[in-house]
């Protein structure tokens, strides 16, 4: 058997070689949040006293209580994106969406983590998240029950709107275009629930949008 010598140095490119394929190789975590967007701030008038409310921590089913992004892969199957996640809780990554659409379309300020000045006008903000579904290449749906609560001061109780939305963008490929629409949708509730509170803040009686 006649056998041939390998040089020493092509064995270890080849090893080195073969690290740099295995470290080219692994995934890249990426992180994603659903709060900011393009919405401009609208500064109270001068003269208007500011328009305080309360953005309650929002709630997701349990299959959304996780770090991974959720890409629905048919009926009833899905997929846990090991690699896509969300920067924070979802829930929070929603609730801080709500809150600074909110503000910025009301000129208002949010003071769940502080609080109203004694005797102001206060309006408590819920929202229970029904459906937060992703498929890619298709849509990203947000199905909401929301309420507006004004309180007068420290008067317990208030008249209670209570409504749904459903909201469907359509969306490309990839988890960007996913994220794209979550937020787009987003955009849409918290015009929605703005205008909920402007309406109530102007004396109308609570309805719910059509639709």
């Amino acid at each position: 058997m006649t056998s041939f010598p390998f040089p020493r140095r092509a064995l270890v490119a080849t090893a080195f070689a073969a690290v740099l394929g295995a470290c080219s190789s692994t995934p890249v975590d990426r992180f994603y949040t659903l709060s900011g967007g393009s919405a401009t701030a609208t500064p109270p008038a001068a003269s208007a006293a500011p328009l305080y409310f309360e953005m309650r921590p929002v709630t997701v089913p349990a299959q959304l209580r996780r770090p991974q992004m959720v890409v629905s892969t048919g009926e009833g199957t899905i997929d846990l994106e090991e690699h896509h996640r969300w920067a924070g809780p979802l829930a929070e990554e929603i609730g801080n969406s709500l809150s600074l659409g909110i503000a910025a379309r009301l000129g208002g300020v949010d003071v769940y983590r502080s609080a109203a000045p004694d005797g102001s006008t206060l309006y408590r903000i819920g929202a229970d998240v029904q459906r937060f579904e992703s498929r890619t290449g298709s849509l990203a749906l947000l199905d909401v029950v929301w309420s507006v609560r004004r309180l007068e001061g420290s008067q317990p109780g208030g008249q209670m709107q209570t409504c749904r939305s459903v909201f469907q963008e359509p969306v490309g490929m990839g988890h960007d275009a996913l994220v794209a629409g979550h937020r787009a949708a987003l955009d849409k509730l918290s015009a929605t629930i703005a205008q909920a509170v402007r309406a109530q803040a102007e004396g109308q009686a609570p309805a719910c949008p059509a639709g």
